[in-house]
């Protein structure tokens, strides 16, 4: 591994380089915090593909590409002298030290749940009015309801034991049942998501990302319906003339490998 002071002069290098890609290039020329927004996006969820296969040396490329992006949005505001690198560090340096008293200051914990909770609560005596503030409007839902969660967990509102979760689930799913069988596609589209919600909810109880599973079950069944793809063609058959008899032998060779 690298020393600290060639970790630095690295993080000076790419200081300097996107320096001279800003004076000099075109495209980075004309970029703005807008036009990177969706990019920085794209690179943040292609990192996460690459923690799911457990691929790392894509994992340190993508963290490169993300850097980048920080580094690049430090350039612009430095450029209107809103703020810089320096104080995007500082800023979070900052942040670390106030929220970790039991590290930098005199308060004491116990566990996990106890810094969570002095998180939470950190948070509100910095002026936030609601713990919930912190998550973001625009994440997609499912891991939009685990952040929700998490956060008012942080506070103590919450389940005490998995059962507890498990049985409200039960209910949810027997609610949404009732539902299907009036036919009301708005009130069954409620109660599913209460069921989801409720699902998330166990997930978490039972340390279980719910996001990561689901990603997990996706590639799962990519590869398996990709193999029967692959297999139909060698066999000089279209999938769409196919029994889902025919279809079915593929999908349990798939399930071997």
């Amino acid at each position: 591994m690298n020393s600290r002071e060639q970790q630095l002069k690295a993080f000076d290098r790419l200081l300097t380089i996107m320096d001279e890609l800003r004076e000099q290039c075109p495209w980075d020329k004309k970029q703005t915090m807008e036009s990177l927004r969706h990019l920085t996006i794209e690179e943040t969820y292609e990192l996460g593909d690459a923690i799911l296969d457990g691929d790392l040396n894509e994992v340190k490329k993508e963290l490169g590409d993300i850097l980048l992006h920080i580094v690049f949005y430090a350039k612009i505001g430095s450029e209107t002298q809103d703020f810089d690198i320096a104080d995007v560090a500082n800023s979070i340096c900052d942040k670390l030290v106030d929220r970790h008293p039991h590290i930098y200051g005199d308060i004491e914990v116990n566990d996990e749940e106890d810094v969570k909770r002095n998180w939470e609560n950190l948070k509100l005596k910095e002026g936030k009015k609601s713990v919930l503030e912190g998550v973001p409007k625009s994440l997609p839902a499912l891991v939009k309801a685990n952040r929700v969660q998490d956060k008012v967990s942080g506070v103590g509102f919450d389940w005490e034991e998995p059962h507890q979760v498990w049985q409200k689930l039960e209910e949810e799913l027997s609610e949404f049942q009732e539902e299907v069988k009036t036919g009301d596609k708005d009130r069954m589209e409620a109660e599913f998501g209460d069921v989801m919600f409720s699902m998330i909810n166990y997930a978490r109880f039972l340390d279980i990302n719910p996001e990561n599973a689901l990603e997990r079950t996706n590639k799962k069944f990519i590869k398996r319906f990709q193999y029967l793809e692959r297999k139909a063609k060698e066999n000089n058959l279209n999938l769409k003339d196919m029994s889902l008899e025919q279809m079915d032998v593929f999908w349990e060779e798939a399930k071997k490998l």
